[in-house]
């Protein structure tokens, strides 16, 4: 691959070379969809074996930088890319958090030594990475976070718990955003740190979920140690990093995000919430329902709207034009439109959303219909969006906090729980 191709391909030369190495290198769909494929490659061995195929073939990491293993081209490149990969396997888990939040904020904080040693491992499918924010105490409030990095001589040493961490059992580094100076104001006394998972000290619990999904983990940290040298920003200012992280995931979960490759074949706001619920209407025959007609026009329209508020938002923010916090917005109707997506499927599965026979393509709806206010959680609750739209876009005035100004200690927080036997 000549060295200045980022400034020498064009959209369509680099659109027919996709074309050919995909039907070359890759698998086809071959009738499932890259979730299904996802769900079933629990420890994402196939998916990291995809990965390091596109590695390999100088296609995967096509918007980050060259000098971190990337390919340095265009939001524009990744588009064509995503769109002639449709029809094969895509190892998209790494596309959230690994790539789009990842990666990215490493990109904006990391030293060189931790952009060149993690980022290149993470496009070649040799590392996968999760966010260790929340906490079981903490509710929406991240900044009241009470696992504590103590400093001893050049280590941390990490006590606590983190919760509701996506793909923690088989992913291998995390940002952990830790409290380093209790006497601090809450948001002033954080410190984000790469910590690798599976070490001693550290113990990864998967969570049972009302639909029998297991994704989500809970960890537990006993005297963890974590090398100075693994801080990402500065000492005491995680908070900044960590808004940084939420801005990336807000633009991930909204449909904005050049990092990601590849269609996951999710619902919501990109575009995929047709031909599913016409698969549907017509595994439960009622493609001729006028009501269900309806339903179906409904979300297409949704769809349609979604996808250009997104492009709208993302070449205002690009342009100045538009605050980065105006993320939220895509980010907050991707949401609403994937939680109405599931109203309309349910409506249309009718009893057999409820039960059903195995192999019957409309049974799953029911168990989708259990997990539809996930999509309000990433990057922060949907209540959340409202303030930053409010408060960060169109100026309003912040809503009061008993606690701003006083240090962390001397505020009441509720207690780290135990671990459960």
């Amino acid at each position: 691959m000549p060295e200045n191709l980022a400034e020498m391909e064009d959209l369509e030369a680099f659109r027919l070379r996709a074309r050919a190495w995909l039907a070359e290198s890759m698998p086809l769909l071959d009738g499932r969809t890259n979730h299904q494929i996802m769900a079933d490659d629990e420890e994402c061995v196939q998916a990291r074996a995809l990965q390091r195929i596109l590695f390999d073939g100088g296609f995967a990491g096509l918007c980050f930088p060259r000098e971190y293993g990337g390919q340095g081209l265009s939001r524009e490149h990744q588009s064509v890319f995503n769109q002639e990969s449709s029809p094969y396997e895509m190892p998209v888990v790494f596309n959230v958090p690994t790539f789009a939040i990842m990666a990215a904020t490493l990109l904006d904080f990391g030293t060189e030594e931790q952009k060149k040693r993690h980022i290149p491992a993470m496009l070649s499918g040799e590392e996968m990475w999760v966010q260790f924010l929340s906490e079981p105490s903490g509710g929406s409030d991240l900044a009241g976070l009470v696992t504590r990095a103590t400093k001893d001589g050049d280590v941390y040493i990490l006590n606590g718990s983190k919760i509701w961490s996506s793909g923690a059992f088989r992913s291998d580094y995390a940002l952990c955003l830790a409290r380093t100076d209790g006497q601090a104001t809450k948001h002033r006394g954080l410190t984000c740190f790469i910590l690798k998972i599976h070490q001693p000290g550290i113990e990864v619990q998967r969570i049972m979920m009302v639909n029998g999904w297991n994704e989500f983990c809970q960890e537990f940290f006993d005297d963890v140690a974590i090398p100075e040298e693994n801080i990402v920003g500065a000492l005491n200012d995680g908070w900044t990093v960590a808004s940084r992280l939420l801005y990336h995931e807000r633009d991930a979960v909204g449909g904005g995000s050049k990092f990601i490759s590849g269609s996951s074949g999710h619902r919501g706001a990109q575009g995929a919430g047709r031909g599913d619920l016409v698969d549907l209407a017509h595994a439960t025959g009622s493609t001729q329902d006028p009501a269900v007609r309806q339903l179906i026009g409904e979300a297409r329209a949704l769809d349609l709207v979604g996808n250009q508020l997104i492009a709208r938002t993302t070449k205002g923010i690009m342009a100045g034009a538009l605050p980065e916090t105006a993320g939220s917005i895509p980010r907050l109707f991707m949401a609403t439109n994937t939680e109405r997506h599931h109203d309309i499927a349910l409506e249309i599965a009718g009893s057999h959303a409820g039960a059903w026979a195995e192999g019957d393509p409309s049974g799953g709806v029911g168990n989708e219909f259990l997990m539809r206010q996930g999509g309000s959680l990433g990057g922060g609750s949907n209540e959340m969006q409202r303030n930053i739209i409010s408060e960060r876009v169109l100026g309003m005035p912040r809503e009061f906090a008993a606690d701003k100004d006083m240090p962390f200690d001397e505020v009441r927080h509720n207690a780290s729980p135990s671990r459960p036997s």
